[in-house]
C-alpha cells in the first residue's frame, strides 16, 4: 500500500525563506541613508531660509524690527515639543539657535555689544541668545555696553543683572540709574560653571586671574585647594585666561570655552562653589518686548526716606495678587552729601507693563513713589548651560 505524504518529513535545504530573501544592512547602506536624508534636510533648511527672507521684507515695509525674543522662543520650544529623541533637547537647541541666526543674518547683520573679550561669561551668553550669525562686539567695561546701545552703534547689549550666588551686579544697577531709557528686552539665565586654567601644574600656581564675581563665586574652593595663591581682579573672565597665557605661574578661573581659546589646560572643572551658580544677564535695547502672556516687568522705584514708605509701596502688589520675584536695594547717589544715602530700589514683578492690572497697580504705587521707571518688560527666560 503506498505510504501518504507526511508534513513531518524534513523540507529540502534548497527552499527558499523570508529570512533568507532579506539582506542585512550593511555600512555602506547606513551611509547611503545618512546621504539621501542630508540632501533633504539641506533642500528643507534652504526653502525655510528662503521664507524667513520674505517675512524679513515684509517686515521692514511695516517697519518691525528683525528680533523678536518671544518669537523665537516660541519657535524653539514648538520645534523641541515634538522631538521623540534620541538627540539630546540641548543637541536641537543649539542647533535651532544657529538656523534661526542664520536665517536672521539674510534679512539684516545685527551688532550686539557684550563685555569682552571673546569667551567671557557675557559672550556666551550673547551667543546662547543671538547665535554666531551675529557681529559680537565686545567692550571693555558695562558702562560701554550701555553706551554703545545709546548711541546706537549696536541694535542690543547684554550684561549681568545678578547672580545667585552674590546677587546685584551694582555696575549694571548703577547705569540703569544714568540711562533709564534703555529697556530690558529679553533675560539670559545662564548655568555658570569655573573652571582653573593654566599652562602649568596645580602646584605651581601662584597668583589666579579673574573678574571679582568670579572669585567670589569660587572662594570657598579656592581657600581650600590654593590658599596661598594671589587674587588679582581683572574685567572679565576671558582677560584673565588671556593673562594666565602670558604669565607663568599664573592661572585663570573662566570658562572651559576661554581655556581652549587661549591654549590652557583644565586643572580643575566645576569649582564653582555653589551647583546651582546661575548668572541673570539682561539683553538692553531703545524699547521693551511686545505681551506674550509668560512674561516679567522690571521696576526701579524710590520711595520717601520715611518710616514704612517702602512697604505701602510693594504692599500694592499684594493686593492686586501681582507676585514679586526680586528685590534689591542701591544706593542713590543723588543728594547732599552731609546726609545719609536714601536708597533706589529694583524689583521684578510677574505680568507685561501693558497688562490691565499691572497698569493700575503701577498707577497707584506710583503715587507713593518719589520716581519709577519701568526699565523692561520682556518674556521669562528659561535656564540653559554655559
Amino acid at each position: 500500500m503506498p505510504r501518504k505524504p507526511s508534513s513531518d518529513r524534513p523540507k529540502s535545504s534548497t527552499a527558499a525563506t523570508p529570512a533568507d530573501t532579506k539582506r542585512a544592512p550593511t555600512l555602506a547602506s547606513f551611509r547611503s541613508e545618512i546621504d539621501r536624508i542630508d540632501k533633504e534636510l539641506i533642500a528643507l533648511l534652504n526653502r525655510r531660509s528662503e521664507i524667513s527672507l520674505q517675512i524679513g521684507q515684509l517686515k521692514q515695509k511695516q517697519g518691525l524690527e528683525v528680533w523678536s525674543a518671544a518669537r523665537e522662543d516660541e519657535v524653539i520650544a514648538k520645534a523641541l515639543a515634538t522631538s521623540r529623541g534620541p538627540l539630546p533637547v540641548e543637541t536641537l537647541r543649539l542647533i535651532f539657535r544657529e538656523l534661526m541666526s542664520g536665517s536672521r543674518s539674510l534679512q539684516r547683520t545685527m551688532r550686539i555689544a557684550c563685555l569682552g573679550p571673546k569667551y567671557s561669561y557675557s559672550h556666551l551668553a550673547a551667543v546662547a541668545k543671538f547665535g554666531e550669525a551675529v557681529e559680537h562686539v565686545p567692550v571693555g567695561s558695562i558702562t560701554a555696553v550701555f553706551e554703545e546701545v545709546n548711541r546706537r552703534h549696536v541694535q542690543f547689549g547684554i550684561v549681568p543683572l545678578e547672580n545667585s550666588t552674590d546677587g546685584r551686579i551694582a555696575d549694571t544697577l548703577d547705569m540703569f540709574v544714568r540711562l533709564p531709557g534703555l529697556k530690558i528686552r529679553a533675560e539670559i539665565r545662564l548655568r555658570v560653571h569655573h573652571c582653573l586654567l593654566s599652562r602649568c601644574a596645580w602646584g605651581q600656581v601662584q597668583r589666579i586671574y579673574s573678574k571679582s564675581q568670579a572669585l567670589s563665586q569660587c572662594r570657598h574652593w579656592i581657600g581650600k585647594n590654593l590658599p596661598d595663591a594671589r587674587l588679582i581682579d581683572v574685567v572679565s573672565t576671558a582677560a584673565a585666561a588671556e593673562h594666565a597665557q602670558r604669565e607663568e605661574f599664573s592661572a585663570a578661573i573662566a570658562s572651559q570655552a576661554a581655556g581652549a581659546s587661549y591654549g590652557l589646560n583644565v586643572l580643575a572643572a566645576n569649582i564653582e562653589d555653589q551647583t546651582h551658580n546661575v548668572t541673570r544677564f539682561a539683553v538692553i535695547a531703545e524699547r521693551s518686548e511686545e505681551r506674550t502672556g509668560r512674561d516679567k516687568t522690571t521696576l526701579m522705584l524710590r520711595v520717601p526716606n520715611q518710616p514704612g514708605a517702602l512697604v505701602e509701596a510693594i504692599a500694592l502688589f499684594k493686593k492686586s495678587g501681582i507676585n514679586m520675584t526680586w528685590i534689591e536695594s542701591f544706593p542713590n547717589s543723588d543728594g547732599p552729601t552731609e546726609r545719609d544715602p536714601t536708597y533706589l530700589f529694583f524689583l521684578d514683578i510677574d505680568g507685561h507693563a501693558d497688562d490691565e492690572p499691572i497698569k493700575k497697580t503701577l498707577d497707584l504705587v506710583r503715587k507713593k513713589c518719589e520716581r519709577l521707571e519701568i526699565l523692561g518688560s520682556y518674556p521669562r527666560g528659561e535656564c540653559i548651560e554655559s
